[in-house]
């Protein structure tokens, strides 16, 4: 086995401008598989690669923490740490048992089923006033200008947000998103977007306590006692960060993405438009095929061995779901976007105690969107290159024009 590299170079953000580096990915599979990755300016990671070695760091919160250090690679000063650690995606059992036990009754599959004439209507609305947006060309910028406006205007009715803020929260959730990226970060103050969508948020619950009840996910949050006492307006203000934030983004993520894999694999998008009932394993498929997280960080927080490699209590150990996805040892021709897949293990939604809390509602969104989608356009085509998100954690798109047909 030929030595591992020095830099393997999975870090900078650059490298995921052309989409993910799947080559490089599976190269490392094969040869080093938990492999480290320097980091400019401070301590590097352990890179972990293959299905199996992510879910082992997923399902062991007693090893691999997501509260010592945070869920992303870059260490945080100790105010933003302690921010983070009051995220859900940034607990560690018991208390994020206790937290989500909470909250998850409202995400249960039963309740989000009940959402599915609302979330068909929301979609149909985006979807008939999308050609007024076209450009002069007559193209469409679907990426923002569409997908996005879905989770958006779910996320508030969850909350319970006035409908006038709804741009607001979604022009603020999508800066938070972007801060690797030097055009949509452009002019902002690191960190910049988290603040103003805390301050709303904080500001949002001190209003909500003196109105009637809405019987919303804001008056869960509100009403429960967590770690023994009622949630002040700044812990709201946290939770609604990572809530707001983290349904924006990846609902808006899978559904540019699968547009995009679809619109490159015609012979998928053929299928589709021919046999919808086949929509909810196109979804998976297109979770797995472009997952819109690259991966989330733990730290080891005893001595470790994972694969064979030696890990030391500290170490930032990275899960890439992106690899992971690909792993020749899971899944047939990995490389190949099968919307008939079956099974289809991918961990877009993570595993263990974090498995994610809005799964049934990311799936009954892109089933819904993609229904109504395709039932309109059976011939939308690209108008133009796509353009990637500047960003290793994000896999996400910033421009996707196409033409509605």
């Amino acid at each position: 086995m030929a030595a591992p590299p020095t830099d393997p170079d999975l870090y900078r953000p650059e490298v995921y401008v052309q989409g993910p580096p799947h080559d490089r990915f599976a190269a490392l599979r094969r040869e080093h598989p938990v492999v480290f990755q320097p980091m400019p300016d401070q301590p590097g990671y352990w890179a972990v690669l293959r299905h199996a070695d992510v879910v082992e760091v997923a399902s062991h919160p007693e090893i691999f923490s997501a509260s010592e250090g945070g869920v992303v690679l870059e260490d945080l000063d100790p105010p933003s740490l302690e921010q983070m650690r009051d995220m859900l995606l940034a607990m560690d059992p018991p208390r994020h048992t206790a937290y989500r036990r909470k909250v998850s009754p409202r995400f249960k599959a039963r309740v989000i089923a009940g959402m599915e004439d609302r979330i068909r209507s929301i979609s149909a609305a985006i979807l008939d006033t999308a050609p007024e947006r076209r450009g002069p060309d007559g193209s469409i910028e679907f990426a923002h200008d569409i997908a996005a406006h879905l989770p958006s205007q779910v996320i508030g009715e969850l909350m319970g947000l006035p409908r006038d803020d709804w741009p607001k929260i979604h022009a603020m959730a999508e800066r938070n998103s972007g801060s690797q990226d030097p055009e949509i970060a452009e002019g902002e103050e690191r960190g910049g977007a988290t603040v103003d969508m805390a301050m709303y948020a904080m500001g949002f619950a001190a209003r909500r306590r003196d109105e009637p009840q809405q019987g919303d996910l804001t008056d869960l949050l509100l009403g429960e006692e967590f770690d023994g006492h009622r949630m002040t307006d700044i812990d709201y203000a946290r939770f609604f960060v990572q809530l707001v934030t983290a349904g924006n983004d990846t609902t808006r993520t899978m559904l540019s993405n699968g547009l995009l894999a679809l619109l490159t694999h015609p012979e998928q998008m053929a299928v589709l438009v021919a046999e919808p009932h086949r929509l909810p394993g196109a979804v998976e498929e297109i979770l797995r095929w472009s997952n819109p997280l690259h991966y989330f960080r733990r730290t080891a927080v005893v001595d470790t061995v994972l694969a064979g490699q030696p890990i030391a209590a500290g170490d930032k150990v990275a899960m890439i779901y992106t690899s992971a996805n690909r792993d020749e040892a899971v899944f047939d021709d990995p490389q190949r976007f099968d919307i008939t897949r079956d099974p289809n293990p991918h961990l877009s939604f993570g595993i263990g105690a974090h498995f994610c809390l809005g799964v049934h509602l990311a799936r009954l969104e892109g089933r819904v969107f993609f229904e109504e989608l395709l039932a309109r356009w059976p011939a939308i085509e690209l108008a133009g290159e796509p353009v990637r998100q500047h960003s290793n954690l994000n896999n996400t798109l910033k421009r996707l024009p196409v033409r509605l047909g």
